[in-house]
């Protein structure tokens, strides 16, 4: 069974920083494409950032560029987001994902982990 298994949410104050883990189990993902989504209340899941297969290709939303970076360690089949400058819009539950091939220009996610509460508090 593919599990993919975030950690590393909780409560942080603004400016502050966290970073999220995501461990893959059942296979491995070192030839997907990884990404990070988020959800908040009320709102639809939006895409947050995403790193190729070999890590050389990243890319960023616009809101969390400059600020969040996206790595991934293929021999323990984990990818990171580390969230500098927290804000209060960064309040969400992140998702962890991967793609179903490793084509860096047609992704397509279709593996998703439970999610991990992040609470920026102002």
């Amino acid at each position: 069974q593919v599990q993919l298994v975030e950690s590393g949410g909780g409560l942080v104050q603004a400016g502050g920083s966290l970073r999220l883990s995501c461990a893959a189990s059942g296979r491995a993902f070192s030839n997907n494409v990884m990404g990070w989504f988020r959800q908040a209340p009320g709102k639809e899941r939006e895409y947050v950032a995403g790193i190729s297969w070999s890590g050389g290709n990243t890319d960023y939303a616009d809101s969390v560029k400059g600020r969040f970076t996206i790595s991934r360690d293929n021999v323990k089949n984990t990818v990171y987001l580390q969230m500098n400058s927290l804000k209060p819009e960064d309040t969400a539950v992140y998702y962890c994902t991967a793609s179903y091939g490793s084509s860096w220009l047609n992704r397509q996610y279709g593996y998703w982990g439970q999610g991990t509460q992040v609470t920026v508090s102002s």
